[in-house]
């Protein structure tokens, strides 16, 4: 208790003064601030990490199933061990090329180089018989892959190589982009498997002219990939130039080519990854007046990668009847001598030398004729 003796204030023993007291609970308020920041700096991180954990599902589309595959995509390539064990997946087009993008950064060096073989086709592969006798015991060599009309339900038996090879496919129309968003869709879904090095497309209607090991030596041993491009002063190739193209694709750089090709690991990507020129094509060069599947890649490519590129096809075309459609070969045509001047008629440059073994691929053939080339495939093609 507290006594006052004039104007002198006593106290009693164990008593402290006020002004002290005050003193004392002014010392905890830095530490009440200091707690109140630190909880407030919580709740903005835990807002943050919510934000953008709310955003990347957005991005996925809030499907969590699509970005379980896309991640296991990312992780699969990271640990470059093994093919995927399926082709389905539910990645659309963007997550899937961003995947494949990736894919070379970094090769494992005990894989055993592979030749993908991509089928672009609507509905069935009605000449696979003869590609089965010609992928036999190359099991480790080759990869299948085959996008086709979305509608189109395979039957390949179990033990055919098709089985269970095509991809999460869309409609592709002749002469339109989609043609080439197909190709690029195999070749995304191909880059997958790490030991894919070198990547054919073929049709429907194409057969092999030689056997595996003559064609997967031409081809793993060539300094360049196989893709046309040319620079042509005609009606259908300079003349389907669109002029909104410029500044990224002048008239200049404009090229024709066959939608046939062969491309290495390196330009498959950066087909993939292609952001730059893509829209300008899909925007300006439409059908009728313009072709994607023959201008698309051998303008982009040759813009890229001029260097990389044979500048000429491994599929023999036979173009001379007219039409927009190359000639259809049926069994009376297709003897010993037709073959023969086929992979003998022409020459060409191969890593720099002249040689006569310029096609390794034949279009256009009629389902008709597969049981007569089943019967002399080891007379025709050697094996």
């Amino acid at each position: 208790m507290q006594s006052r003796v004039g104007s002198v204030s006593i106290l009693e023993e164990g008593q402290i003064p006020p002004r002290i007291i005050i003193h004392q609970r002014n010392n905890h308020l830095p530490l009440r601030l200091l707690l109140l920041f630190l909880l407030l700096g919580v709740g903005l991180v835990f807002l943050y990490v919510s934000m953008y954990t709310y955003g990347c599902i957005r991005i996925h589309d809030f499907s969590s199933s699509r970005i379980q595959t896309h991640q296991a995509c990312v992780q699969r390539l990271a640990s470059w061990t093994r093919p995927p064990l399926t082709l389905v997946h539910e990645m659309n087009d963007t997550e899937l090329f961003s995947c494949a993008s990736s894919s070379l950064n970094k090769l494992p060096s005990n894989r055993t180089p592979k030749i993908a073989f991509m089928f672009l086709t609507r509905g069935p592969l009605p000449l696979s018989p003869l590609w089965d006798k010609f992928f036999q015991g190359n099991d480790r060599l080759y990869s299948i892959y085959i996008h086709s009309s979305p509608t189109y339900d395979p039957d390949f038996d179990p033990s055919s190589p098709f089985y269970g090879r095509q991809i999460p496919s869309q409609v592709a129309e002749w002469g339109r982009m989609s043609m080439c968003d197909a190709e690029r869709r195999l070749l995304a879904n191909a880059l997958l498997d790490v030991s894919n090095e070198w990547f054919v497309l073929v049709s429907e209607a194409c057969i092999p002219l030689k056997n595996f090991s003559t064609i997967y030596t031409h081809i793993s041993q060539s300094q360049l990939s196989f893709l046309g491009a040319f620079d042509e002063d005609s009606p259908n190739a300079r003349g389907r130039y669109n002029w909104g193209m410029e500044p990224e694709v002048n008239l200049s750089d404009w090229r024709k080519g066959s939608q046939w090709f062969e491309l290495s690991r390196k330009l498959a990507v950066e087909v993939v990854r292609d952001a730059f020129y893509y829209p300008k094509f899909k925007y300006f060069c439409r059908a009728d007046s313009c072709y994607s599947d023959e201008h698309y890649l051998p303008t982009m490519l040759t813009l890229l990668s001029p260097r990389l590129l044979a500048n000429r096809t491994l599929t023999w075309v036979d173009w001379s009847r007219g039409g927009p459609h190359p000639a259809l070969y049926d069994v009376g045509e297709l003897t010993e001598n037709f073959f023969k001047d086929v992979v003998d008629g022409e020459s060409c440059m191969y890593n720099n030398h002249t040689t006569n073994l310029c096609f390794m691929f034949l279009r256009k053939i009629a389902p008709s004729a597969l049981d007569h080339l089943l019967s002399h495939s080891l007379e025709f093609f050697g094996f």
